[in-house]
This record gives C-alpha cells, sequence and structure tokens, in this order.
C-alpha cells in the first residue's frame, strides 16, 4: 500500500484525487487547512493565501477559520473514505485541559486516525505538550508537526524532549525538518518514538541520507497542494532501492503505525 503521510484539503476536491491516481497512492493522511494556495490564478491571489498560511504559522487564527478547515475536512473525509486518512489540529493557544479535551472530543471522539497538522508558533514547541500528553493518555495517538520555516532548531530539539516524555505517542516531525534537516535526522534517529516526513526537501541526497540513518522510521508525504504527489514518490524512488525500506518508506511503516497492516 502507497500512503502519502502529509496532505491538505484541496479546493476543488477532485483535483487532489486526480494527483493521487496519477502518483498510484492508494490513500493519504489529509489536514485541514486555512489556506489554500491551489486555488490561486496568479501572483496576487497567491499572495492573499500565503497570507493566511503566515498567521497559521505564526499561530495566529480566528475561530471561524479554524470551524471552516475542519468542516471541509469533514466533508473531504466523507466523499472518501477509501481514500483519505484524517487528522485535525488542535488549538495549541488554549489552556491545556482545553487542548487536552479537544483530542478526547474532536479526535479520538470522531474516529480519526491522530493529531494534525500542528503549528506551534516559532520558538513556542513547548506548547505540544498537552497535546503529547493527551496523545500518550490514549494509548499512542500519532501527532504530527510542521517542520518547516519558521520552526527552528531548537523547536526540534524540545520536540524531540517531548516525544522522550511521551513514548507512547508517536511524534512525526514534518517536511524533513526544513532548513535544519541535518538536525532533525540526528534527533529522530535519537528518539525512538519520533517519526521524520519527507516532503518539501530541497536537496535530493537529503532523503537519502534520512532513510539511511532512519530506514524504519521515515515516510513518503507530498505536503500537497504545496508539493506533488508524483514528484514525491519519485524522489524516494530515486534515492531507495527497491526492496523492503523503499516498501516501508513509501506506506509500510505507516500502515502499521495506523493499524492498516
Amino acid at each position: 500500500m502507497i500512503i502519502d503521510a502529509h496532505s491538505h484539503v484541496h479546493d476543488p476536491l477532485d483535483r487532489h484525487i486526480a494527483l493521487l491516481d496519477e502518483a498510484g497512492v492508494d490513500r493519504a493522511v489529509l489536514f485541514p487547512t486555512r489556506p489554500h494556495p491551489e486555488r490561486a490564478t496568479d501572483l496576487a491571489a497567491l499572495r492573499r493565501e500565503l497570507g493566511a498560511l503566515d498567521s497559521a504559522l505564526a499561530g495566529r487564527g480566528d475561530a471561524d477559520g479554524y470551524q471552516r478547515a475542519w468542516r471541509e475536512l469533514t466533508d473531504a473525509l466523507a466523499a472518501h473514505p477509501d481514500r483519505f486518512l484524517g487528522f485535525r489540529s488542535v488549538r495549541l493557544d488554549r489552556p491545556a485541559a482545553e487542548v487536552a479535551e479537544a483530542v478526547h472530543r474532536d479526535v479520538v471522539g470522531q474516529g480519526l486516525r491522530g493529531v494534525g497538522e500542528l503549528t506551534p508558533p516559532p520558538g513556542r514547541a513547548d506548547l505540544l505538550e498537552p497535546v503529547l500528553r493527551a496523545a500518550h493518555e490514549h494509548g499512542g495517538l500519532p501527532v504530527v508537526v510542521h517542520g518547516f520555516a519558521p520552526t527552528t532548531a531548537a523547536d526540534l530539539r524540545t520536540l524531540a524532549g517531548l516525544a522522550r516524555r511521551y513514548p507512547k505517542a508517536p511524534l512525526v516531525i514534518s517536511q524533513l525538518g526544513g532548513l535544519n534537516w541535518m538536525e532533525a535526522i540526528e534527533l529522530v534517529r535519537d528518539t525512538p518514538s519520533a517519526y521524520l516526513e519527507l516532503s518539501t526537501a530541497y536537496l535530493v541526497f537529503a532523503v537519502r541520507l534520512a532513510v539511511a540513518e532512519i530506514p524504519e522510521r521515515t515516510l513518503f508525504g507530498s505536503d500537497a497542494p504545496y508539493g506533488d504527489p508524483v514528484l514525491a514518490r519519485a524522489t524516494v524512488e530515486r534515492v531507495v532501492a527497491p526492496g523492503e525500506v523503499r516498501d516501508r518508506v513509501l506506506g509500510g511503516t505507516l500502515a502499521a503505525l495506523l493499524g492498516l497492516a
């Protein structure tokens, strides 16, 4: 089974399904999203959408924006339950008790697969602690966190420390840790409950080295619509020889993590 470990709700949804079909991807982890860069038809429109992304990455957002994104996710999962594996974000700007309740009510209670993609403001990866504690207490709910900028190297170290504190909760660092990819590889390698998702890699040999160092905890992902499932899969297949390790990266590891295998 080929599983894209990182994608966001598309508008229109059929465009995403077509991309998955073209890439030969069986299923995709689907996160809610407030920005929709795929809607843009010119640079001005893209700037508007990326303004919403900047707000999300800075930890800002209005309640209506969150609710709209969560409704889009619910509709997408209902439309294609055979293709999408739903994850839901929770707000990190709430008291710890409210965060824990949101994990219980909105993720576990809705039968979703995990929590994510979480985007703490730069320097505030510590805000994930209530989420990881709740995921740990729920027996090992996966948690996915944004790994590219503005996430910092210090944030990655904080995340690794939290993962060691709550080892039952698999922590997935996305986008290969962005500009801090070497440190991300080392931290995940040395943190047994952490995983590294490979989307948006800007150096092909970074993917090769990540898989070589962590063959059992690296995950193929596209970060669509920011990335492309066809290109992301081709990158993995370019640098990882056919066989067991490639099969694990392209979906076997995630299938086991989510209880699909």
